[in-house]
């Protein structure tokens, strides 16, 4: 058994009588061989990045269960079936939560960087302000004396669609990492994340997008 993750992209005009029914019938045959449901979160309606088999709003499910791999396919065979599930994505849960917020740091830290004696208080100001201009993981990007650096990032969620514009610019395009100083891993983590909110319609592919 595993932990797995659907987002549910349903047509907005369903009661939300009919969406539990619906819900219902998807996670019974998903934790069919001993799975059970973990947690089910109504986003409820929300309007799309861009159109979706006609649709600009949808009403958002998203669930996490526990399900053998081989009572996958049937699930998700019945999701390709039913005409009012306008999308969907089933994944691997990696922790994140369901309410789309990304995991941060508890406590920011100040970096200084190795050799740098402290430097006049008007530097350092300058500095700081334009450290509070930019993203929490890759803040003080331009670091020529110290940097400030807010929480970082300890898993990012792909449905955190504040967090992840951060990284992508108006034209849709993500940041390269040489301008926004993160990691290797963490690029490929958000090459990934933005992917995933990208397909749920959460960003749109480009700007200006209604396709």
């Amino acid at each position: 058994m595993r932990l797995y993750e659907v987002v549910y992209i349903l047509d907005p005009a369903l009661e939300e009588t009919a969406v539990d029914t619906k819900l219902e019938k998807f996670h019974a045959l998903a934790t069919s061989q001993g799975g059970e449901v973990a947690a089910v979160d109504h986003w409820g309606i929300r309007q799309l990045a861009y159109v979706v088999k006609k649709q600009r709003n949808g009403y958002y499910v998203v669930a996490q269960f526990t399900a053998a791999v081989e009572a996958l396919p049937e699930f998700e065979r019945l999701l390709k079936l039913d005409d009012e599930v306008l999308r969907y994505l089933l994944v691997l849960n990696e922790g994140e939560p369901t309410n789309g917020q990304s995991v941060f740091e508890d406590v920011p830290e100040r970096v200084q960087r190795s050799g740098d004696p402290d430097d006049g208080d008007e530097e350092e100001e300058e500095e700081d302000a334009d450290d509070a201009n930019s993203p929490p993981e890759f803040a003080g990007a331009r670091g020529r004396r110290r940097r400030m650096e807010g929480p970082r990032i300890t898993l990012l969620n792909f449905k955190d669609v504040s967090t992840l514009s951060r990284f992508v610019t108006e034209q849709g395009k993500i940041l390269p990492k040489r301008t926004t100083k993160v990691t290797a891993a963490f690029q490929r983590q958000l090459g990934r994340a933005v992917k995933r909110a990208r397909y749920l319609s959460l960003l749109p592919y480009t700007g200006g997008h209604e396709g």
